[in-house]
């Protein structure tokens, strides 16, 4: 049995919770991305709380959330080959969250892109769950995602992806108020969950975004303040995880077609695929850490962004740095870019299409202002979500007190 001591820290913004026991519940932490940033700026608003998750890869991590209590599931004592392969685990997933003992706690928040929001809290604990999508293998994506197990789902193929849509469907029951990362989640909870959700976009500004050092629009300057060097110059920027969804693939062949510069910073399943396609012109970077990162951003002509997204918050950390974006215009993306202010939409993702965006955007690229970018990017910062959220935790704390 868990005895948390998990105190909210008692200052203006955020009210007096100082007697609220609070736990975070994550669905993994073995891979950096947007999710995860904003699991890191919920742990620095809530700075006691312990976090939950299904699995737990410290090395991945890279350093965060050392300072922290992480309960792991039973599938952190899996061989690390089944750890590292997650859609094997399939058959585990839905149950793991649902073994958690949360029962201490006065407020649970999950951070959830598929199975955190199925804890089970006892009846006096708020279950607030802040959804990054509805699952999209079980939505979405499901034939795709089979096809990356087996070739042909066959008859216990559909069975399992209809199960995991019933699971889906009845886990997004258990928490007592959605929060959507969009407007576009939330349409797409109200047609699979059939729940209403309130809007809270994530935070760009953690750590390294939060005071850039580096607020010039002149380039060359920039890059002397620090030792950084490109392997290319006047370059493209992607910043991903490379799973087959984001479509990076596509990216790297328009980017060989037009023999322009461009970079791709992150790690995933496709990452040796990537390298095998990439062209002359192209460059597949893996991880980098933060301050290269964010010189990266601020060198880079524009970021690609060639997925369907629900949000994309690596559109808004570039925008904090002044730079443009050339994104598929469905999903997240159009809360986020303004066409021919912000940057750019493509409106199908085929190889041609995606070019014809990028000729598009060279077309204009001297018109962009980054400064009118950077205020634009400001719609996102981490104050306004802590703003935000304290005041619906407060909403809801007011409204159970009935």
């Amino acid at each position: 049995m868990i005895s948390p001591n998990s105190s909210i820290k008692n200052n203006k913004s955020q009210g007096d919770f100082s007697d609220l026991k609070v736990a975070l519940v994550h669905d993994f932490l073995t891979d950096w991305g947007g999710a995860e940033k904003v699991l890191e700026v919920l742990a620095e608003m809530f700075p006691r709380a312990p976090i939950y998750t299904l699995l737990y890869d410290e090395e991945k991590m890279r350093g965060r959330f050392t300072d922290r209590k992480i309960y792991t599931s039973f599938l952190q004592k899996f061989p690390r080959f089944w750890r590292k392969r997650k859609k094997y685990l399939l058959p585990f997933l839905p149950i793991s969250p649902e073994t958690f003992d949360l029962r201490d706690f006065d407020v649970v928040i999950s951070s959830s892109g598929a199975w955190s929001k199925g804890i089970v809290t006892r009846l006096n604990t708020i279950h607030i769950a802040y959804l990054h999508s509805p699952m999209r293998f079980a939505w979405d994506y499901n034939e795709r995602y089979w096809r990356s197990i087996s070739k042909k789902p066959g008859i216990l193929g559909r069975a399992c992806l209809n199960y995991l849509r019933l699971w889906d469907f009845q886990a997004a029951k258990r928490p007592d108020y959605l929060i959507a990362n969009s407007f576009y989640t939330a349409e797409r909870i109200a047609k699979y969950y059939r729940r209403k959700s309130v809007v809270i976009y994530p935070p760009a500004g953690i750590k390294f975004f939060q005071d850039s050092i580096h607020q010039s629009t002149d380039k060359s300057k920039i890059s002397k303040n620090v030792n950084f060097q490109s392997p290319i110059s006047n370059y493209f920027l992607i910043v991903s995880r490379l799973s087959p969804y984001k479509r990076i693939d596509l990216a790297v062949e328009a980017f060989n077609k037009l023999e322009l510069p461009l970079l791709v910073i992150g790690t995933g399943e496709q990452e040796k695929y990537l390298k095998k396609i990439a062209g002359k012109t192209v460059r597949i970077l893996g991880w980098q850490d933060p301050e290269k990162l964010e010189q990266h951003y601020v060198n880079a002509r524009a970021l690609v962004f060639p997925a369907e997204d629900d949000f994309g918050l690596v559109m808004v950390e570039a925008m904090s740095k002044g730079v443009p974006v050339i994104a598929y215009g469905k999903g997240g993306a159009r809360e986020i870019v303004r066409e021919g202010i912000t940057g750019e939409f493509f409106h199908a993702q085929t190889v041609e299409v995606l070019a014809d965006g990028v000729m598009r955007f060279l077309e204009k690229e001297n018109k962009y202002d980054r400064k009118v970018i950077q205020q634009e990017a400001r719609k996102f910062s981490q104050e306004k979500f802590q703003t935000e959220f304290f005041a619906f935790l407060k909403k809801v704390l007011e409204k159970n007190k009935r």
